[in-house]
């Protein structure tokens, strides 16, 4: 996926209520842009990190601004808006860079299912075998080389994790897809020390047959696409 308009680069300030960061442009002027992120962002946007944000033309957005990449001080690149990890995912799926669900000749995206009234991220069907439900998570917590997911308590990924296994109850492939938006990742882990709760139906999850998938991505200024299959680590 390109960026396109292209990037701006300026460096951060702050992060703050959640939505909202400030930066300071190249030329020494500040200005406030959307954080399209509502995660913890642990050391994924600390004062004084290189940013990149994109422009928006819509005259009716108050900051047109978009945060869209953080770089560490380790020099690693991340992925701050987890709205494009699932445009990330399709193009994945349609360029057939993910060999686990290739075959599949119809793609749908935020589908209802389920008894909790969720949308399924990416629904993959095809004649000859069950409807295959994708749930996408964007992960950016970096902890000694190794991504954790979630970065704070999610009952919303809780509820994601019990539709999927009704899921596997009625039939069906269920997966659950970590989209690593950061370059410093070489493996995930559940971060059951963070949501205790989501670590302990994850583990039940698997269990039950939902099936575990993580790829990190080629990330840079221009651009940003799924890459290589990292490990999955169920302690």
């Amino acid at each position: 996926m390109k960026f396109d308009p292209c990037l701006y680069p300026a460096t951060l300030i702050k992060r703050y209520k959640r939505f909202l960061a400030d930066i300071e442009l190249p030329n020494g002027d500040i200005t406030t842009i959307h954080c399209p992120n509502t995660g913890a962002m642990t050391g994924c946007a600390e004062p004084g990190f290189k940013v990149w944000y994109s422009l928006s033309d819509n005259q009716k957005r108050k900051y047109p601004g978009t945060f869209e990449l953080a770089q560490n001080n380790q020099g690693h690149l991340i992925g701050i808006n987890t709205g494009r990890a699932n445009h990330l995912v399709v193009e994945a799926i349609k360029n057939n860079k993910i060999n686990e669900f290739a075959d599949y000749q119809q793609c749908k995206t935020e589908v209802k299912y389920g008894h909790e009234n969720s949308r399924i991220d990416v629904l993959l069907s095809d004649d000859n075998k069950p409807d295959c439900y994708v749930e996408i998570k964007s992960t950016t917590l970096l902890i000694d080389n190794c991504g954790y997911f979630p970065d704070a308590v999610t009952t919303r990924g809780q509820k994601h994790i019990r539709e999927l296994m009704t899921l596997i109850s009625e039939g069906k492939r269920a997966v659950l897809f970590f989209c690593v938006q950061h370059s410093g990742i070489k493996e995930v882990k559940v971060a059951d020390f963070i949501d205790e709760k989501y670590g302990t139906l994850l583990k039940e999850a698997i269990k039950a047959g939902v099936e575990v998938l993580c790829y990190g991505c080629e990330i840079n200024e221009n651009s940003i696409e799924i890459d290589n299959k990292l490990n999955f680590i169920c302690d």
